[in-house]
């Protein structure tokens, strides 16, 4: 509202509050979004390069996982922020292929912004990416190929798809440790099959080579024997597992012991001493050689156990307990009096291993355990760390495909195929959501572009070579060969990635791009300097060397 003589405008916002509306609202929200995805885009693909991030403490991350870079580039503008939760909604569903969807995401505003100038309104272009993004599932389970839990070579190509682009080097090593794990820890609930992928204990430890991570058939428990007497090796283990503390309690209460005479406090040591004995003869009764707790053990009841040979390791974390229990078949018990052969569970051998100069005990040779570590060592704490990301990502993508149970082919091809697809349907549709739709097939386009770019081939020249081999008979799995330079069957090549990994990124982009296109306007809180503290002056928070929007 405004006043008809003076044309002055009512205020109603605070001093000090940033607003901006309309088109300038939408162009810098587009922007932001599109300089995150640009941010990231470099590191999609087996050539993709890496990033090196120093945070304020100076502690460095050098990865290639989108996740992982837009998590630690601590982005303050909001749209910005949308960005990076795009990513993390990507990680906790399918924990690979965040870089794809954030990329897609900044590629749909990147085209809708085109759309915008040449006025279309926000809402059909929304309308017509939802219309889009729906098809574009479909397309994808259509070209989609089987995968069953027994093909443990397409499983295997699989974890080689998803973490070569991290580890260059031992990545065929690894991928038979997570294939190997993940079929582990699997197991049948009603005809399908359930993967907890918690079950997987990822240990880390700087030293050695990526070839010698190793997977334990059981727990690596990053503690060592807690008394020098106890045996370091322990075969055919017969493990109790406690969670309480093999001490005396104190009373909950204050409580004044008075003694007046030497023989009262011997008499009170005494009895101590026998109540420690006590219970380091139920774990002998029990028939146990080998105790975890997850409390502490006296010193009086270490020289016990160990005089009995009974091995002990003690502070065990409570996720840990989980893990033996699960691993060893043992049950957790809360009073070491009730302890029974029953509680016990069994493994091949316990001994203690000096790794990278720490003490670290393991527990092998588990029956048929259902929870299991790995041990991933490297050259350095970089190296040791990049490979986790890539054997989580591994790790995630195997088990979405064994739950999906289906798989396409990578290196662009599924992008190029539904892209091509999504074009023909797109004019089955009238009005001006055909522009929107055929604007979402060209995004998809930016995947095998993108890899193109990294591998050092021309993008243009790429895409008009896989458009024309697509439109053969056979072409379906045409993609772009990174390694060789050119293209490809990425099937043959053995490049295949999970369904779901393509179905949520589409999701996630979509709904993001989607959600940022609605917005018309920008109301910044004003703080006590005056400036919004959701967007510092220019709206540009957290993306130092941008131009100011103002």
């Amino acid at each position: 509202m405004a006043n008809d003589q003076t044309q002055q405008p009512v205020v109603f916002l605070s001093e000090g509050t940033k607003r901006t509306r309309g088109r300038d609202a939408q162009r810098i929200n587009i922007l932001i979004a599109k300089a995150v995805a640009n941010a990231v885009k470099s590191t999609l693909g087996p050539k993709g390069m890496d990033k090196m991030l120093v945070d304020d403490l100076g502690d460095i991350t050098i990865s290639n996982d989108g996740a992982t870079i837009l998590e630690a580039m601590a982005i303050e503008h909001p749209a910005g922020k949308m960005m990076v939760e795009v990513a993390k909604t990507q990680d906790d569903e399918v924990g690979d292929g965040t870089t794809t969807a954030v990329v897609i995401a900044g590629s749909l505003l990147g085209n809708a912004e085109k759309l915008l100038d040449d006025e279309i309104h926000p809402s059909v272009i929304v309308k017509g990416y939802r219309i889009a993004a729906q098809k574009a599932k479909e397309f994808y389970a259509k070209c989609a190929d089987d995968i069953s839990f027994d093909d443990v070579k397409g499983l295997r190509d699989i974890a080689l798809t998803s973490m070569t682009g991290k580890i260059s080097e031992a990545a065929e090593e690894l991928s038979d440790l997570v294939v190997n794990a993940v079929r582990q820890v699997a197991e049948k609930e009603n005809g399908k099959t359930v993967i907890d992928i918690d079950q997987i204990k990822v240990e880390k430890k700087v030293g050695a080579s990526l070839q010698d991570s190793e997977m334990v058939r059981g727990i690596v428990v990053d503690k060592e024997i807690v008394h020098a007497a106890m045996p370091r090796t322990v075969k055919n283990a017969r493990i109790a597992l406690i969670d309480a503390a093999l001490e005396i309690k104190e009373t909950e209460t204050d409580a004044k012991i008075e003694i007046t005479s030497p023989d009262q406090l011997q008499a009170f040591l005494d009895q101590e001493e026998a109540m420690l004995r006590k219970m380091v003869e139920a774990v002998k009764k029990s028939g146990a050689n080998v105790v975890i707790c997850q409390k502490g053990i006296d010193d009086m009841a270490q020289h016990f156990l160990a005089k009995e040979g009974i091995v002990a390791i003690r502070r065990v974390k409570q996720s840990d307990m989980d893990a033996l229990a699960r691993a060893t078949d043992a049950k957790v018990v809360s009073r070491v009096q009730d302890l029974t052969k029953e509680d016990l569970g069994s493994a091949e051998i316990v001994h203690e291993k000096k790794v990278a100069g720490d003490d670290m005990t393991f527990v092998e040779g588990c029956k048929n355990p259902k929870s299991i570590s790995l041990l991933i060592r490297g050259g350095s704490e970089h190296v040791v760390d990049e490979a986790e990301r890539a054997v989580h990502d591994g790790i995630c993508a195997v088990s979405s495909a064994i739950k999906v149970g289906k798989v396409v082919a990578g290196g662009g091809s599924a992008e190029v195929e539904v892209a091509m697809k999504l074009r023909e349907f797109a004019k089955t549709i009238g009005g001006r959501e055909q522009l929107a739709i055929e604007a979402f097939a060209e995004t998809l386009e930016i995947i095998p572009r993108t890899l193109s770019e990294t591998a050092g081939m021309d993008p243009i020249d790429t895409l008009v070579g896989l458009r024309s081999k697509h439109m053969a008979k056979d072409g379906k799995y045409i993609g772009v060969d990174v390694f060789k330079g050119s293209l490809t069957n990425m099937k043959e090549q053995h490049v295949i990635e999970p369904l779901s990994i393509k179905t949520q990124a589409l999701t996630s982009a979509s709904e993001v791009a989607e959600m940022i296109l609605r917005i018309d306007d920008m109301i910044a809180a004003s703080s006590k300097g005056g400036a919004g503290r959701g967007m510092p002056p220019g709206g540009m928070g957290g993306m130092g060397g941008m131009p100011d929007m103002e």
